[in-house]
């Protein structure tokens, strides 16, 4: 798989559009202007690109110093299983290595937590963290 990485906020809106609908956040796409300015006003995105086609994406917020939460992370349905979000979660967490909470929150399923336990992470659920969550419909 061939792909290359950028580290830029300044994705084209439809670029955004096919890769969140592509995966079914649709709670994302149906403000395009406001995920738009989230990905403007995050602390970085680290982006993998086919040519001229956005095939993946990690999106990251926090200060950069004494937390970071990786808010997305996602790939095209037909570039998954390829290494990519990995790549892309590795670039992270190879740049904000002197920070020292590393966080997410993400819905469970065998994969999903295969994927991050692989990565490093730690479920909440198995070691000596809590996590809570407050969400507006």
């Amino acid at each position: 798989m061939n792909f290359i990485v950028k580290e830029d906020k300044n994705i084209p809106v439809n670029q955004l559009e096919a890769l969140y609908s592509d995966v079914g956040w649709t709670a994302y796409t149906c403000d395009l202007d406001l995920l738009q300015q989230a990905c403007r006003q995050s602390l970085a995105i680290f982006s993998a690109w086919q040519e001229d086609k956005l095939i993946g994406l990690v999106r990251v917020i926090g200060d950069g110093l004494t937390i970071l939460y990786i808010q997305d992370i996602l790939v095209l349905t037909s570039h998954q299983n390829e290494g990519i979000a990995t790549h892309l979660l590795q670039l992270t967490l190879e740049k904000y290595n002197h920070v020292r909470q590393h966080v997410l929150l993400t819905e469970e399923a065998p994969d999903v937590r295969h994927f991050y336990e692989k990565n490093g992470f730690t479920s909440c659920d198995k070691g000596e963290l809590v996590a809570f969550a407050k969400m507006n419909a």
